[in-house]
């Protein structure tokens, strides 16, 4: 399984339009998720690697098209996402000068997850 096919699988809603130009997704990885293997023996938590990952595939849905990152301008990980756990994304995209900037927030359980600023091109 790719990654891509990891996250589409895991996508369980969105985009969902909400104010402000913010869309809405909701993630939720199986337990038994190859993105869990190794990462960590007796702790699975989803890598950082994929939450970036996310956020891009979620501008591509959006846009409807493929966008790869040229820049991340900022990430914080701010409490393990784990197995099973409902992962909301908030994401708000703006294009300028044929760059999209998205800002991600991240959110599990009630609590911030996370955050991210990427460029897209």
């Amino acid at each position: 399984m790719t990654i891509r096919d990891s996250i589409t699988t895991a996508r369980k809603s969105g985009p969902t339009a909400l104010p402000d130009g913010v869309n809405f997704f909701e993630f939720s990885f199986a337990v038994d998720d190859p993105v869990f293997a190794g990462h960590f023996p007796g702790r699975p938590i989803l890598p950082g690697i994929f939450q970036l990952e996310i956020v891009r595939m979620a501008a591509e849905w959006l846009q409807n098209r493929p966008l790869a990152v040229t820049e991340i301008v900022k990430t914080k990980f701010q409490r393990p996402i784990l197995p099973g756990e409902i992962l909301k994304l908030n994401l708000k995209l703006t294009e300028a000068d044929g760059v999209i900037s998205v800002r991600a927030n991240f959110i599990c359980g009630g609590q911030a997850a996370g955050e991210a600023i990427l460029n897209l091109s």
